[in-house]
C-alpha cells in the first residue's frame, strides 16, 4: 500500500509525537541549529540517538549507517573501522552520505519504540519525490531546448531547477531531525531518575 520505505512499520499504531509539519513550531531551536550546522547537527543527533537506545554507551554501538544498508551498498558496516574509530566515520557518514545519516537516526528511534509513518510525513515524503522528478524532467527538457537553440539564455532557469530539490531536502531533513530530537526529549523526560543511594 504505501512502498517498502513504509510498509514495514504501517501496522503500528504510534507514532512520533510530533509530525514533520510540526517541527519548525514545536523545536524551533532544533530546526535552525540542524541548518545552520547540518552535518555536525546529525553527528550529535546520532550520538543521543545511540545513547537513547542504550544509555551511558558512547559510540560504542556505532556502525555505518547502522548497518540498515547492509545489503545495498558495496561498503560492509562493522568492516571500516568504527569500532575503533566511530566518531570519524560518523562525521564521514554525516558530511559525505547526509541524507541517509539522518534517516538512519530516525529509523533506529522507529525501530526501537514500534512508531509507525504519520499519514501526514507519508503525504509530505511522497511530494518531495514527486517534485524531484519533475525539477528533473524540467531540467532535462531547458538542457534540450538550450541544446536546439543553440545559447545558454536558459542557464539560470536550469540553476532554480536544480536547487528547487536541494532547497526541499534542506528543509525536509531539517524537520526530521527536529522531530527525532523531540521524540527523544519527550521519551528521556518521561522516564523516572535512577534511584539514589544514600549515605548513613
Amino acid at each position: 500500500m504505501y512502498g517498502d520505505t513504509f510498509d514495514q512499520f504501517v501496522n503500528n499504531a504510534t507514532t512520533f509525537d510530533i509530525s514533520l509539519c510540526e517541527a519548525p513550531c514545536r523545536s524551533p531551536c532544533c530546526c535552525l541549529a540542524s541548518v545552520a550546522c547540518f552535518c555536525p547537527a546529525q553527528v550529535h543527533l546520532r550520538y543521543k540517538v545511540l545513547n537513547h537506545v542504550e544509555p551511558n554507551s558512547g559510540w560504542e554501538n556505532y556502525s555505518c549507517c547502522q548497518g540498515h544498508f547492509r545489503d545495498r551498498c558495496c561498503i560492509q558496516p562493522g568492516q571500516i573501522g568504527e569500532s575503533t574509530c566511530p566518531l570519524p566515520c560518523m562525521c564521514l557518514e554525516a558530511f559525505l552520505c547526509p541524507a541517509l545519516a539522518v534517516y538512519v537516526s530516525a529509523n533506529v528511534i522507529r525501530e526501537e519504540h514500534n512508531l509507525g509513518w504519520d499519514d501526514m510525513d507519508i503525504r509530505v515524503f511522497r511530494c518531495c519525490k514527486r517534485l524531484k522528478d519533475v525539477c528533473c524532467a524540467l531540467s532535462l527538457c531547458l538542457m534540450f531546448l538550450n541544446g536546439l537553440n543553440g545559447a545558454d539564455g536558459n542557464e539560470g532557469g536550469e540553476q532554480i531547477v536544480e536547487w528547487i530539490p536541494d532547497f526541499v531536502f534542506c528543509c525536509l531533513s531539517t524537520c526530521m531531525t527536529a522531530q527525532v530530537y523531540h521524540e527523544i526529549h519527550i521519551r528521556e523526560s518521561l522516564q523516572p531518575p535512577p534511584p539514589q543511594q544514600m549515605d548513613r
